[in-house]
């Protein structure tokens, strides 16, 4: 068997996907993205495309090192996406050739099935608590809610209070037999966080993802140390070697994103150095149907997972949402907050290739938003 083409295909609302064509007529799918850089993934998906052609597909792992190693220049988000995608495709690949789910060639489901958490909105305490009413009403056990919107450096009380109302209002809402996630998004300086964790622990989030940005990692140990609240980092860290010293914190949860962090080969590697240190896993996900049939297969078959991410309904996600590019719906349909055990064979799912084409006639060119604050200096998103 070997590898005929490459294709890759801009969908709305932020994603891109990645096919992969053999002389066997057995193709794989994947979903090579960073949001608001699709394009600059494309270039690098089909520069990649030099080496894949007329390769076995099948040799996955001599090609992540390949692609990951032969380059002189290594590593960033583009490139680790890009092998991401490519890493998801030949998984699938691999499932269709041996007539079994990726789980299965990863040793093996460890569970029946996967939790799942929901995002949530809302500017007041009020809306986030009728939002989160609403996911409890459709089975999820869990949700995640964005933590604030832009703060300063050091932000007044009151916007302090804010922050903290909301949480309380969807805790009140959830009651304690369910979990709220707390994302920060990078948008609290270490002062802010160190502010704000302790008047968070009486709620007794899950855990509160990014509560500083990827670049003041050295800081987390001494976050963990002031608080209670489990702090969860690793949607903006793309290899085993980005998590090596950030899993030596203490944080409790690792957060790598299977379309970012080179795929289902690497993440997995991420899970079991994690494991090393107490860590528990909660994949990034707030993509597409692929990156998140790439994730489930790894829930699955990972020992030290905690929760799973995934984007229906999401607010990025108007107009398109993860169900409209699948022939069956049927492996993203939760009861109770939780995934079924997949059992077809690669990643899972059925793509509508049809659907995806005509997307890609459209294309897109998502790019997040740029915040500033009252003074005009630049906030983070």
């Amino acid at each position: 068997m070997k590898i005929t083409s490459l294709e890759t295909f801009l969908v709305a609302p932020r994603w891109l996907f990645l096919k992969i064509s053999t002389d066997e007529g057995i193709a794989g799918w994947g979903e090579p993205v960073v949001e608001g850089r699709a394009e600059t993934v494309r270039t690098a998906v089909h520069e990649f495309a030099d080496h894949l052609v007329e390769r076995d597909p099948l040799r996955i792992e001599d090609h992540w090192q390949v692609l990951t190693k032969g380059g002189f220049y290594r590593g960033g988000p583009v490139l680790s996406s890009a092998v991401a995608g490519i890493d998801q495709a030949l998984w699938d690949i691999a499932g269709k050739v041996h007539g079994v789910p990726v789980h299965q060639l990863l040793g093996g489901p460890v569970r029946d099935r996967v939790r799942m958490y929901a995002w949530i909105g809302g500017d007041d305490p009020t809306d986030a608590a009728e939002q989160a009413r609403a996911q409890v009403e459709a089975g999820f056990t869990a949700v995640k809610m964005n933590g604030s919107a832009r703060l300063r450096p050091i932000d007044t009380p009151a916007r302090t209070r804010a922050v903290v109302d909301r949480v309380a209002a969807v805790r009140e809402a959830l009651g304690y037999d369910r979990d709220v996630v707390i994302d920060f998004h990078g948008r609290t300086s270490t002062a802010m966080a160190r502010r704000l964790l302790p008047l968070l622990e009486p709620l007794q989030p899950m855990f509160v993802e990014e509560p500083v940005l990827p670049e003041y990692s050295r800081d987390l140990r001494s976050l963990v140390e002031s608080t209670a609240v489990p702090l969860a980092v690793g949607e903006r860290l793309y290899s085993r070697w980005d998590f090596r010293d950030v899993l030596s914190t203490g944080i409790a949860v690792a957060q790598p994103d299977v379309s970012h962090a080179g795929g289902i080969s690497e993440v997995r590697r991420i899970a079991a150095l994690a494991e090393v240190h107490d860590v528990v896993m909660a994949p990034h996900c707030p993509l597409g149907p692929i990156a998140l049939a790439a994730s489930l297969q790894l829930a699955f078959s990972i020992p030290n997972f905690l929760i799973q991410e995934q984007s229906l309904g999401i607010h990025y996600n108007r107009g398109n949402d993860v169900l409209d590019y699948l022939l069956d719906p049927e492996p993203f349909r939760f009861t109770d907050g939780h995934a079924a055990l997949p059992t077809a064979p690669g990643l899972g799912i059925d793509m509508d290739e049809r659907a995806v084409r005509r997307a890609d006639e459209t294309g897109h060119r998502w790019h997040n938003p740029v915040w500033r604050h009252r003074d005009g200096s630049f906030a983070e998103w």
